[in-house]
């Protein structure tokens, strides 16, 4: 049974993980435009304590729990539809279809049945069965905060020290609150299996407007983490590379393990569309059509993305959903002050 976004609120609260909303700013709709240049920002680091081995079982991980930390209620991150106030909405198409139908089907053209295999281009969530890089790069982060164990989504990224990990700022730190402790990424993660192993953090950074009020412009976390044996992260999985200061208004692939209703978090799923601003100018981030749910939050946004080799560059990642317009996910702005932020993780 899926609370309602009340008791949610009053349970976050209690736990301490609800979160201000961060300033009014005007609405950015020109689709290819680019928003105001970040203001003079500031990095903050944090020493991240090690997850005892034995910690993340796959008992403990499968008890995790999705973030989904609450604005007041005009703001939610990655929630499903909840409460008496808001309409059901459609079942998302995943759970309908894979996207990805066979190619062996009888009957059509040769490149009619190529086409069919290619999965599409717009969805408001489908289970990515296509394979290729992203498979490997993206995973499931699982994480204590205020002594609750959440789980998240990330990617691994291109870096000079080859173990940067990218996820939202909400999956690192509870804004003005406390660090996540146990922090721990598994890449390639598919129904319970860990085909890479584990890698938990060993440096955490957010940017100052993220560690201070919560601002949801900034709702990215960047994590160096440990080796296995020597072995860096992005030498066993790869790595995506990061894009700043892109036009907006591009076709972009986001990518997620949505943990709530209908979906269980043992599968890579994604939305693809075209981006557009904020329409309530509550902040500068994209908002792009997709019903992943939490679990999906910290997922890597991808443009220029090729769905036959997995590769794109990752320009955003999944950041909250308004409670008015929950089939919406909006993803901050990767400029100047999350440049920022992956030049101090590549070099711890």
């Amino acid at each position: 049974m899926t609370p309602s976004l009340p008791l949610l609120a009053v349970t976050l609260l209690a736990a301490g993980l609800v979160r201000g909303p961060g300033p009014a700013v005007p609405p950015v709709n020109d689709p290819v435009s680019r928003p105001v240049p970040d203001p003079v920002t500031d990095v903050v680091e944090h020493v991240a304590d090690h997850a005892a081995e034995t910690y993340w079982t796959p008992q403990r991980m499968a008890r995790a729990a999705p973030i989904g930390l609450l604005a007041g209620l005009q703001k939610i991150t990655a929630l499903p539809p909840a409460g008496p106030v808001l309409a059901p909405g459609p079942a998302p198409r995943s759970a309908v279809r894979t996207g990805v139908p066979a190619t062996g089907v009888p009957g059509g053209t040769t490149r009619t049945r190529q086409a069919a295999a290619m999965p599409p281009v717009t969805t408001s969530g489908t289970h990515w069965a296509a394979g290729g890089s992203v498979t490997r790069t993206t995973g499931r982060v699982f994480l204590t905060m205020n002594g609750v164990d959440f789980v998240c989504s990330a990617s691994a990224v291109r870096s000079a020290n080859r173990d940067v990990v990218v996820t939202a700022g909400h999956c690192v730190k509870d804004g003005a609150g406390a660090w996540a402790e146990n922090w721990t990424f598994v890449p390639g993660y598919d129904q319970g299996r860990q085909p890479y192993g584990a890698f938990p953090a060993r440096r955490m950074f957010v940017a100052g407007p993220w560690s201070r009020a919560g601002n949801d412009d900034y709702d990215v976390g960047m994590v160096a983490v440990d080796d296995q044996d020597g072995r860096h992260l992005t030498d066993v999985v790869g790595g995506q590379p990061l894009g700043f200061d892109a036009p907006q208004g591009r076709r972009t692939y986001g990518f997620g393990f949505p943990a709530d209703p209908p979906y269980d978090g043992e599968r890579l799923l994604y939305c693809a569309g075209v981006p557009h601003g904020d329409p309530q100018g509550q902040t500068r981030d994209q908002g792009l059509r997709c019903d992943l749910t939490a679990g999906a939050s910290g997922g890597p946004w991808l443009s220029g993305f090729d769905p036959g080799s997995g590769r794109g560059t990752l320009t955003s990642v999944s950041s909250f959903k308004y409670s008015n317009d929950q089939r919406t996910m909006y993803g901050p702005y990767f400029g100047s002050a999350v440049r920022d932020l992956f030049r101090g993780a590549e070099r711890a």
